[in-house]
């Protein structure tokens, strides 16, 4: 499912990033990528914050819906 329809507060586990090669690079240097464990705290009109490993991240909608989790 895409991270937008992600629970709340729920570790999940990223399975697939479908984004351009360019931004993949960009969210791996945020620490998300292919397995990375991630949580996310909020979500307002399809933007998310997420907990990643020792930080935070806010990613707006349209990314948040080309990362995959379960």
């Amino acid at each position: 499912m895409p991270l937008t329809l992600a629970k709340q507060g729920e570790n999940c586990r990223v399975i697939k990033v479908t984004a351009d090669e360019k931004t993949k690079r960009h969210l791996e240097n945020l620490g998300i990528m292919q397995g990375t464990v991630i949580v996310p705290l909020t979500a307002a009109e399809g933007s998310v914050i997420i907990k990643v490993k020792d930080g935070r991240v806010a990613l707006n909608a349209a990314l948040a819906g080309k990362i995959l989790v379960v």
